[in-house]
C-alpha cells in the first residue's frame, strides 16, 4: 500500500475550558498517580467498560464486560506494567494510562503473545456482515483481525498510548497530571514523539487531546475511519493548561 505524507489540522471549533497546572494535592489530597498492580485489572476492565462509548458507559452495548479491556488495558497492564499507571482517589481505582514506546514492535508483540489466546475464546466473526454485528461481535474481529497502525504514524510518531478516566475525575485537571507523568515515564524508556487514536465522535476527548499538545493528523490519501489519529511531537506544549 502506498504511504502518504502526514498533516497536521486544528481541531478548535470550539472553546476548550482548562484549569491552570496544577498539582495532585490540589486536585484531592487523597489523589495517587502509582504504578498498576495486578489486584487493579478488574477495576481498569470495568472503567474500560464505563468510559467505551466515546467516552461514555458502554456496559448496555456488551454481553461480555471485559471484551473492552481485552483490547484496550488488559495486554498493556500484563505485557508492559512497567508504563501502565493507575489514578486512585478515595473512593478507588478512577482511571489508568497504558501505552508503549515502540508501536510496530508493540503490534508484533500482541500477535505473539496476546491474540492467539484470546482467539480460541472468542469466536471469528468473519461470516456476521459487518453492519449486522454485534458490539461483541466487532471487538472480536479486531482481536481476530487487529488493524495496524498506519505505517505514516508508527514511524513519524512510534509511542502510543490509551487513557481513561472515570466522570468523577473528569474536567478536574486529573486527567492532564496523569498524561504527563506517563509522558515523563515514557521518555524514560527512550520515547520522543507520541500518537492516539481517537474517536473522532468524543469531542470532550478531542478537545482533552488537543489541550495536551495533541495536533491532529491528515493523510494525502483520503481514509475512511472513525479514528482520529493525533500526534505530539518531542517537546512540552506551548502552554499549561490542563482539562
Amino acid at each position: 500500500m502506498p504511504r502518504g505524507r502526514l498533516h497536521s489540522a486544528s481541531l478548535r471549533s470550539a472553546p476548550v475550558e482548562t484549569t491552570e497546572f496544577c498539582s495532585a494535592a490540589s486536585v484531592g489530597d487523597t489523589l495517587q498517580i502509582r504504578p498498576f498492580n495486578e489486584g487493579d485489572l478488574d477495576a481498569c476492565y470495568a472503567i474500560s467498560l464505563a468510559t467505551g462509548h466515546a467516552g461514555g458507559d458502554a456496559s448496555h452495548l456488551y454481553r461480555d464486560p471485559k471484551m473492552m479491556g481485552q483490547i484496550y488495558i488488559a495486554p498493556y497492564a500484563l505485557l508492559e506494567p512497567s508504563l501502565t499507571l493507575i489514578l486512585e482517589d478515595r473512593d478507588g481505582v478512577a482511571g489508568f494510562v497504558a501505552g508503549a514506546v515502540d508501536t510496530a514492535a508493540w503490534e508484533d508483540r500482541l500477535e505473539r503473545d496476546w491474540w492467539p489466546s484470546l482467539r480460541q475464546q472468542y469466536a471469528d466473526p468473519v461470516g456476521v456482515p459487518p453492519d449486522k454485528q454485534t458490539a461483541d461481535q466487532r471487538r472480536a474481529a479486531m482481536i481476530h483481525h487487529p488493524p495496524a497502525t498506519p505505517a505514516e504514524i508508527a514511524e513519524r510518531y512510534p509511542a502510543h498510548l490509551h487513557m481513561n478516566l472515570l466522570p468523577r475525575l473528569q474536567r478536574r485537571g486529573a486527567g492532564s497530571l496523569l498524561l504527563e507523568t506517563w509522558l515523563a515515564a515514557a521518555r524514560t524508556r527512550g520515547a520522543r514523539s507520541f500518537h492516539v487514536g481517537v474517536n473522532r465522535t468524543n469531542v470532550g476527548a478531542l478537545r482533552f487531546w488537543e489541550a495536551g499538545g495533541f495536533t491532529a493528523l491528515i493523510f494525502d490519501r483520503a481514509t475512511e475511519s472513525r479514528t482520529c489519529w493525533m500526534g505530539r511531537d518531542p517537546g512540552e506544549p506551548q502552554d499549561q493548561d490542563l482539562v
